[in-house]
């Protein structure tokens, strides 16, 4: 197996989502060379799909010029921490955190296991969503639970989406002053389906808003978001509602999608702003519970750093929805955040933008979400290192 990528070869960056395979092909200088997106992956069609990218893009040693393949994997647990090599013992240690990101991780293995069997003679690194978050501090990653349940369970706040909000902060301190994040205090927003804050001081997670697991944090699409704890054991003692039945309904039908309640069951908020500005007051409320969560969320990120001095939006929302920032940032000005809002207009998506009004003590900016970037950035370090 080759022990490292070859000067100038190219990286195959595989993102399994929870229902679709997205491939990347970057060169040395993180320029994207090819590229697909198979909607609808299912899954045990992988390998033939994986397939299907290289058919035509092989080269002489049969693999077009790859030299590493590097995946993208929600949840590290304690264990996997950093970038890592990936044999079939890390594969088994994977499967054994399933539990921890039911929807992402059986799906990131299936990609593991179909780009193995289509390139077994490179070496393939998995890159984790958690492991920006493996150094909070304890104050930001503990529990207030009893010591024994912390300790036999191995409970903390991981946090996810690392890889968006690494690349975020780096971009971030590029178009701000030119060089690395050290010395600025960065809330990033990553807002998609699913959506979580990041606080970034001197390039480094200090807190941020999803926890033991994804479901904590933001109203999401169709995740509930934090929720009072006391209200589940509730609803299991009192409601009739069964452990199977909540899991559910937090993860699938809570959120916009269970707030809203459109007839098509959408949790997507181009939909709900269709409809509430059809007169419709249970898509109003569900936009308003957004705005406001997201809003306090992004002042408690500033308050863990002692101020800010950039405020990024990405992910699917982030980039594609000025509403949703002038909402967010609306109330704070406390903050030193105020945006141009006709500049705010005109950015949706596929630029990296700087939207802060004239004179603002602190940034604005749209960063485009280059997970595939951070994962072959990770890829190189780790196999040259």
């Amino acid at each position: 197996m080759t022990d490292r990528p070859a000067d100038g070869g190219l990286v195959l960056v595989v993102n399994a989502g929870s229902s679709s395979l997205k491939l990347s092909l970057l060169d040395s200088a993180g320029a994207v060379t090819a590229s697909a997106d198979l909607d609808r992956w299912d899954g045990s069609a992988g390998t033939a799909g994986l397939r299907d990218f290289l058919a035509g893009r092989t080269g002489p040693a049969g693999h077009a010029g790859i030299t590493a393949v590097g995946h993208r994997v929600v949840h590290g647990g304690r264990r996997f921490t950093a970038p890592t090599v990936i044999d079939d013992e890390v594969v088994a240690g994977l499967a054994d955190l399933a539990g921890l990101a039911p929807l992402h991780q059986p799906r990131a293995i299936a990609g593991i296991e179909a780009a193995r069997a289509a390139l077994p003679s490179v070496p393939h690194v998995a890159c984790f969503d958690t492991a920006f978050h493996a150094n909070l501090p304890a104050a930001a990653a503990d529990y207030a639970l009893p010591a024994g349940w912390t300790t036999q369970f191995g409970l903390r706040r991981y946090g996810f989406h690392g890889l968006s909000h690494a690349h975020a902060a780096r971009r971030a301190a590029e178009l701000l002053a030119g060089t690395a994040p050290a010395g600025l205090r960065i809330v990033s927003c990553h807002l998609g389906a699913g959506a979580s804050l990041a606080a970034i001081r001197d390039g480094q997670s200090v807190d941020t808003t999803m926890g033991f697991t994804p479901l904590e944090g933001l109203v999401m699409a169709t995740r509930s978001g934090s929720v009072d704890p006391g209200l589940l054991v509730w609803l299991l003692q009192h409601g009739g509602v069964t452990t199977a039945e909540l899991a559910d309904k937090l993860e699938h039908a809570s959120g916009l999608a269970g707030m809203a309640s459109l007839p098509t069951g959408s949790g997507d908020l181009r939909d709900l702003r269709e409809a509430a500005a059809a007169g419709d007051p249970h898509a109003r409320a569900a936009i308003d519970v957004h705005t406001h969560r997201l809003r306090r969320e992004i002042a408690a990120m500033a308050a863990a750093m002692d101020g800010l001095d950039a405020l990024v939006f990405t992910g699917g929302i982030g980039e594609h929805q000025p509403e949703t920032r002038a909402e967010a940032t609306a109330g704070l000005g406390f903050l030193g955040v105020a945006i141009d809002h006709p500049r705010n207009g005109t950015v949706r998506g596929g630029q990296d933008a700087d939207i802060s009004a004239p004179g603002a003590p602190a940034r604005t900016l749209v960063i485009t979400t280059r997970e595939d970037l951070e994962i072959a950035r990770q890829v190189r370090a780790v196999l040259s290192g």
